[in-house]
Order: structure tokens, then C-alpha cells, then sequence
């Protein structure tokens, strides 16, 4: 399959690109998974180059097909097809996420725009819509099995929600919305995180009193790894803000920490998102009155649980009364502590965790920073996999012959029953060039079309 994919890349019709990049090649590492250490920022521009023509091509052909439309010459069809795109998006989209800069960066901004204008030309494409939709128009008595009708159905309303259903010049206006918003919601990512690392912050040895051994090496790395001259810093990334808001004693500094956090983006420097809003919520609103909603949330809101923003407002609000009363219940506990510590302050919100581990203290007689010994990351993993194979029969053994996209990373081989099933790679640290939170992705999603297969 993936042999036939890059062969199709260097048909006839394309200019055979130099084999050096390993996106033309086939990938020999175990399962075949992306051969990270072969991998540079430059293979990425050339590889997509490639794949969106061969997609395009690939997609022509259904929509262009002479033979009445079937669910298998149509829909699975489009499932078959992209194989090549997906196999550099999914890279590409991992290491912006997880370990970009300033190259990758801008190659990002480059395709942001290319790569969805060619979505656009597939679902904004008529003749194709036209077999979807004269299939889902006849689906009652195509014998379709109950997953291939939510397929089939679900195919029917990306189309519509991606403006099939629109006039020509309708289309053009789509198409050209969408197009700025995959630049700017780009700029928004790349601000944000370029903030997080840009905002950077030298600290005395009384700014970080409180914290523990742990949270003082790894602002004293920060300060190394930034060459400043100064025994610790911090940025205004998660990792760095959040031990000195809940330990720190300087009460200035955890007001310095806060404000840096929830000013990302909005320092008026080359990364304030401000202006990246207004444009993005304007163009939202022309987008959904486009598409025929009232408003932007009516149209995101639409294909969900909730349906209308009434409903999901509804919930929020019945939560809302009970999430604020015993919110002010803990704002007065944790003023009734400081106060009775004479520290003569209001509780503010880079207070509020820092009190809130003093009361867990005076309560439960619970201090986090003593408990943080026993969960060494290590063992943490390992109890987390020990639990996957009491509940779905997993075992993970470690595959240190995969290449990973960091030295970070480790990787695992899933298995169920003796046979693999997955890989797992564990991306565990802060760095800069690395997106803040918990998320996840995937290299290779799941599917059934053509058999088994890891």
C-alpha cells in the first residue's frame, strides 16, 4: 500500500523528486513509522508539494468518474485516497506541536493557506458533491451496514458544513475565508507559544523561596539553558508559572508569574493576538452567516451533543449558581487564612493556589511537595500501563530501535494477546518549541479498508 502511494508520487506526470528526502521513499524503520533521524525541515515544503498532487489526481478521478455513484467507488474511495498527505500532515503537525522553531514555523505559515485550499477544491468541488449527495439521497435503500451509513452521512455534512451547497460566488467567498483563517489561527499558535518562550524572567534566590529542590533545578536549568546571568528564571510557560504559584512565598513574584501566564499573546510585541482575534471572530461571523447560522457558536455547536449554544448556555448556567457559591466558599477559607497569618492582604488571584496548599496543609495535614518523591515519572508510567493491562489486557515493552522526534521521547510497542497493536511515544517535558497542556495526536489513525494492519 504505502509502496503503490509512493510510486504514484513519481508518475508520469510529476518530476521525480531527489531520494534523499524520506518522504519519497519508502519508510523501512519497524511498522514503518516515521524515520524521525532522516527527517529535516526542508523535506517538508517538496513532500507536500508531491502529496497534494497526487491526492488532487486521486480525487479527480472519483469526481470525474463515469460510473453511477457507489458507496465504494465514492465514499470509500475518498477514505482510500490522501494516503501520501496524511503521512507528511501527521509528521508535520506533530513536530509544529511538540518541537518547532523558527524554520518550521514559517514553513507552517506557508502552507497553512496552501494545504487548506486544497480541501477546499475537494469539498467545494460540485461533481463530487454531486455523487455524495445522490448517494445520501438514496441511502434508505443502498443495504449500507450501519457503519457505513454514519460514514456516508457524516462525508454529507462535512461537505454542507464546508459550503458544497453555496453558489459559485458563495464558493469563492468560503474558500477565501477559510484560506485567511488557516493563516491566522496559525499566528495565533505560533504567537502564543513564541510568548510563553520570549517572556523571560531572571530570579534571585528569595524570589524562588518555597520552592521545591525539583522546581528550583529546573528554573535554574532555564537560566543556564538561556544563558542568563542569573541563578534561576522562569518564562511564562505552564511548567515554569505553575510551582511558583503554588509554592513560592514572594508574593511579588507569584504575581509576576501570574500576569505573565494570562497575558500571553497580549504584550503589545511582535506576539500580541489582539488584532489576530477581532479579524478571526469577524471572518467567524461572515463565515456562519454564509453557511445560513445566526451566529459563529450556532454553526461549531450544530453537528455536537449540544446542538444550539441555548443548550450548551443552559448547562453552563445551571452549573454556573453551584460553581460560584462554593467557589466564594473557598475564597473565604483561604482570606480567613491569610488573615489569620497577619499577611494583610486581599486574596488575589496569584494567591489563590498558593493558599489553597497552605489550607490542604492545615486541613488534611497534606503537603504536595512531600508527596511528589513517590511519583517519579518513571514509576507513574509504569502503574499507568500496569492499569491498561489489568482493564484492556495491554503490555508495553520499550522499542528503543524506534526513532522518536526528541531525545525526550520514549516509545513503547503495544501488544494485546502477544500481538502488537500500536506504538506509544511519551513526550513527558516542558521545552521550548513544545505547545503547553495535555494533548495528544496520532502518526497513523485507525481503519479497517483494507485489512489489519499496524
Amino acid at each position: 500500500m504505502l509502496q503503490r502511494s509512493v510510486q504514484a508520487m513519481f508518475g508520469a506526470k510529476s518530476k521525480r523528486p531527489p531520494m534523499t528526502n524520506p518522504f519519497f521513499a519508502a519508510w523501512t524503520t519497524p511498522f514503518g513509522v516515521p524515520p524521525f533521524d532522516a527527517i529535516a525541515t526542508e523535506h517538508f515544503k517538496p513532500a507536500y508539494a508531491a502529496a497534494l498532487e497526487v491526492h488532487r489526481a486521486e480525487v479527480k478521478a472519483i469526481a470525474d468518474s463515469s460510473e453511477t455513484p457507489s458507496f465504494d467507488n465514492t465514499v470509500a474511495a475518498l477514505e482510500r485516497s490522501g494516503k501520501a498527505l496524511k503521512r507528511v500532515d501527521m509528521v508535520f503537525n506533530q513536530l509544529s506541536s511538540a518541537n518547532t522553531d523558527e524554520a518550521l514555523q514559517a514553513v507552517e505559515m506557508e502552507m497553512a493557506p496552501i494545504v487548506t485550499r486544497h480541501w477546499n477544491e475537494i469539498f467545494l468541488n460540485p461533481k463530487l458533491f454531486a455523487r455524495v449527495d445522490t448517494l445520501f439521497a438514496q441511502r434508505g435503500g443502498l443495504g449500507l451496514t450501519p457503519e457505513q451509513l454514519r460514514v456516508l452521512e457524516r462525508y454529507h455534512l462535512d461537505f454542507v458544513r464546508s459550503g458544497a451547497a453555496l453558489s459559485a460566488d458563495e464558493r469563492l467567498r468560503y474558500a477565501a475565508i477559510t484560506e485567511r483563517l488557516s493563516v491566522l489561527g496559525t499566528q495565533f499558535g505560533q504567537n502564543v507559544l513564541n510568548d510563553e518562550r520570549d517572556s523571560l524572567f531572571a530570579l534571585t534566590e528569595a524570589e524562588v523561596a518555597g520552592l521545591s529542590d525539583s522546581a528550583k533545578a529546573s528554573a535554574a536549568q532555564t537560566a543556564r539553558d538561556r544563558k542568563l546571568n542569573a541563578p534561576y528564571a522562569m518564562t511564562a510557560s505552564r511548567s515554569s508559572v505553575e510551582p511558583i504559584l503554588q509554592s513560592g512565598t514572594d508574593r511579588a513574584t507569584r504575581e509576576k508569574a501570574w500576569r505573565a501566564f494570562v497575558k500571553r499573546g497580549a504584550n503589545s510585541n511582535a506576539n500580541d493576538n489582539r488584532k489576530v482575534i477581532a479579524e478571526t471572530v469577524a471572518l467567524r461571523a461572515e463565515l456562519a452567516t454564509l453557511l445560513g447560522y445566526p451566529t459563529y457558536a450556532h454553526y461549531k455547536l450544530a453537528d455536537t451533543m449540544a446542538k444550539t449554544p441555548e443548550a450548551a448556555r443552559g448547562l453552563l448556567e445551571e452549573v454556573w449558581g453551584h460553581g460560584r457559591r462554593k467557589a466564594l466558599e473557598d475564597r473565604d477559607a483561604l482570606q480567613a487564612l491569610a488573615d489569620g497569618e497577619g499577611a494583610g492582604i486581599t486574596i488575589e488571584p496569584w494567591d489563590w493556589r498558593f493558599y489553597a496548599e497552605k489550607l490542604r496543609l492545615a486541613r488534611y495535614d497534606f503537603d504536595a511537595n512531600e508527596l511528589k518523591p513517590y511519583f517519579e515519572l518513571g514509576k507513574v508510567v509504569d502503574a499507568a500501563f500496569f492499569t491498561a493491562g489489568r482493564l484492556f489486557g495491554l503490555s508495553f515493552t520499550p522499542r528503543e530501535d524506534v526513532p522518536g522526534y526528541h531525545p525526550d521521547v520514549q516509545v513503547w510497542e503495544v501488544a494485546r494477546g502477544g500481538k502488537p497493536i500500536g506504538l506509544f511515544y511519551g513526550d513527558y517535558f516542558a521545552r521550548p518549541g513544545k505547545r503547553s497542556g495535555a494533548w495528544m495526536t496520532s502518526f497513523r489513525e485507525q481503519n479497517r479498508l483494507e485489512g489489519e494492519q499496524l
